[in-house]
């Protein structure tokens, strides 16, 4: 929108309001992702608006949204970019620059404003980074990003490299001399990170240099603000515990542990120790900010204050202090000679520069809250049982939908994703999207976090394969849910190779473990059917899932990498294996899982988890090669299929409900 435009409209519009400061306002609003309450922004920051103005002022400020997605995905300008990027390296005098996907909070999402390496290369991945020299520059992703990266990246700009079997360090050696400069912004590199790069150019004889500002924000003229929306209260109702109760809980382990202060960063964690929820990131309910939490149980956090209606401020309560993002260095000096934590993992390389300066006292490990966080409590597990019913009945919708229509050839995969939306939208509690829905028909499926787009969107073809991955926020729990159907006959091959997925899923689902286990040693089980074929598939099995809040929370997963973090009773965990052939489909089922304690069999020695399933939605019985499962695996999927009936047949009618009946029926 041109600047004379907005001016006069807001001129016109707000004619009693400060004209710089609303057209920052409108900006700012318009960097956060559309909610359904986000009006209520404007009416607390505009009071007294007439109902035609806010209707004027919601229709800048889409338009503002729309050219603000417009600037930070182009891929077209990543070689203009890229050469301002260069003119800047030469102004700073340095040979490189690195530029990773996340932001100063370290979480998993990031704001517009923070999408430096969207901007950049075009990447949309949730996980990369770029190294940029004078005469070379590379891409960095794991194995989920191999095939997208080279869809959306101009790969005669940026090298694809997988980050395991290519990682940056050897880039760097292979392409930078002794002698050379390489910057990063101490921001966006977390302690252990920089650890890391110290090692790595050090040894290449190379000088790391930290710079004052990020050289990508001197390039990128019209970038946008951070965003501005509400934060609202997570009621205890659905928390199940109070804000100040939590914060007495982590103070006692600060004073057992002889610390003063612990400083978090990730969104999530201060979201769940304040109970409170926010609208600054796409599909996650975080508002951005820091904290300190103090061994008498006080918090400094460090947000926005337009962000905080009076009643948002009472929730607070007098033991949490409200301050200016600008005032948290002042208050990092302020620790001076104090006993502070951090996460090493988590935590800005400037944050403990400013602590070092401050000489305080650094301990390194893992955030308190981390794992509280991730333990549910009672009503915590109870709520998201609750949402995945609902959930359940909304992919139900979806899947009798798409059984009527996707045959006949008239679906495609935006269509698709947006009436799953439509039925979601209509739940009770229902908030957003957990995070943006991958819908891949044919081989796109076979990209592990595809995102359809106009120019990928393609129709869900008789004997194809159709994978959706979705999930949604509500006020009382998190959803995460993969299906993987047959649009039509399928092959021999697909269901072969659906059947070893299952039954890898299976195998997890009903796994018994002792007390200590962790996620790492239960892999082998989902992926023990795929590699008796030969087979396997490049991600992880089960990640952590939030309660209204993150889809991908720490610290337990299961995966091969190797974790340290037994699985407790409260934990939720996705069981998802999959398998993808690449060009032509892909394959992953998908349910959450939560951690309980079970009767331990007979004569056992410790005491023994397993998991209670969440999910509940059909599992696509034409995919499924019985003769390759056994006795047990037919029962589990039975019975499964009579408790997805049960559950879901009270919220759906009619051809719906005959529909479910049959794809529930036994095997």
């Amino acid at each position: 929108m041109e600047t004379a435009k907005l001016e006069q409209a807001v001129a016109t519009l707000l004619p009693h309001h400060d004209k710089d400061e609303a057209i920052k306002i409108l900006r700012a609003s318009a960097a956060a992702p559309p909610r359904a309450d986000e009006n209520l922004l404007l009416e607390q920051l505009f009071p007294r608006l007439e109902q035609d103005a806010a209707r004027e002022l919601e229709m800048i400020r889409e338009e503002l949204r729309r050219e603000i997605r417009a600037i930070v995905l182009n891929p077209g300008a990543s070689g203009e970019r890229l050469q301002k990027l260069r003119k800047e390296m030469a102004a700073e005098n340095v040979d490189g620059f690195i530029v990773p996907l996340n932001d100063e909070f370290h979480g998993e999402a990031a704001p517009a404003a923070a999408e430096r390496l969207k901007w950049l290369t075009g990447f949309t991945g949730s996980a990369g980074v770029a190294a940029v020299l004078k005469d070379a520059a590379a891409i960095f992703v794991d194995g989920r990003y191999t095939l997208q990266v080279k869809n959306e990246v101009d790969v005669a700009l940026f090298t694809p490299r997988h980050v395991s079997d290519e990682p940056m360090s050897a880039w760097l050696a292979e392409n930078m001399s002794a002698g050379e400069t390489l910057a990063v912004d101490p921001w966006l590199h977390t302690e252990n990170n920089m650890s890391s790069l110290k090692k790595v150019t050090a040894d290449m004889g190379v000088q790391l240099k930290s710079v004052s500002q990020n050289l990508i924000d001197r390039a990128w003229e019209d970038r946008p603000p951070t965003p501005l929306a509400l934060v609202q209260p997570q009621k205890e109702r659905f928390a199940g515990e109070s804000s100040s109760s939590k914060r007495n809980r982590i103070a006692a382990k600060l004073a057992e542990k002889k610390i003063d202060a612990i400083i978090h960063t990730l969104p999530d964690v201060i979201a769940w120790l304040l109970n409170i929820r926010g609208a600054d990131l796409p599909c996650t309910p975080f508002a951005l900010g820091f904290a300190i939490t103090h061994q008498d149980a006080t918090v400094d956090l460090f947000m926005e204050e337009k962000k905080f209606t009076p009643s948002m401020r009472e929730h607070l309560g007098n033991m949490v202090r409200l301050h200016s993002p600008t005032e948290f260095e002042q208050a990092l000096q302020a620790l001076q000679g104090k006993k502070v934590q951090i996460d090493p993992t988590v935590t800005s390389q400037h944050i403990v520069d400013q602590l070092t300066k401050a000489k305080a006292l650094i301990t390194r490990a893992e955030d308190i809250c981390l794992l509280p966080k991730a333990t549910k409590n009672a009503v915590e597990v109870e709520g998201t049982r609750r949402a995945h019913i609902r959930d359940g009945a909304a992919v139900a919708k979806f899947l009798h939908w798409l059984s009527v229509n996707g045959p006949a050839g008239k679906v495609d995969e935006l269509s698709a994703e947006a009436r799953l939306r439509a039925f979601r939208e209509s739940g009770e509690n229902f908030r957003d999207l957990s995070f943006n829905t991958i819908s891949g028909a044919g081989p796109n499926g076979a990209i592990v976090h595809y995102r359809a787009n106009e120019a990928s969107n393609r129709l869900l073809e008789p004997g194809s394969l159709y994978l959706v991955d979705s999930g949604a926020q509500y006020l009382d729990g998190t959803t995460d849910i993969t299906r993987t159907i047959a649009i039509g006959e399928p092959s021999a091959e697909m269901r072969h190779r659906f059947t070893l997925v299952l039954k890898g899923h299976i195998a997890l689902a009903t796994a018994l473990f002792p007390k200590g286990t962790t996620g790492s040693q239960l892999d082998t089980l989902a992926r023990a059917p795929l590699w008796s074929a030969g087979l396997d598939y490049d991600h992880g099995t089960g990640h952590g899932v939030g309660s209204y809040l993150s889809v991908h929370e720490g610290p337990q997963r299961i995966s091969k990498a190797p974790s340290t973090v037994a699985l407790v009773p409260g934990m939720i965990i996705s069981n998802e294996p999959g398998y993808y052939k690449t060009g032509s489909y892909g394959i992953r089922i998908e349910n959450l899982v939560t951690v309980r304690e079970v009767p331990p069999p007979e004569g056992a020695e410790r005491v023994t988890y397993g998991f209670e399933t969440l999910t509940f939605a059909p599992i696509d019985k034409t995919l499924v090669e019985k003769s390759l499962l056994t006795d047990s695996e037919i029962a589990w999927l039975n019975s499964y299929h009579y408790e997805v009936r049960e559950k879901l047949e009270p919220l759906i009618e009619g051809d719906v409900a005959e529909w479910l009946r049959l794809a529930t029926a036994p095997l």
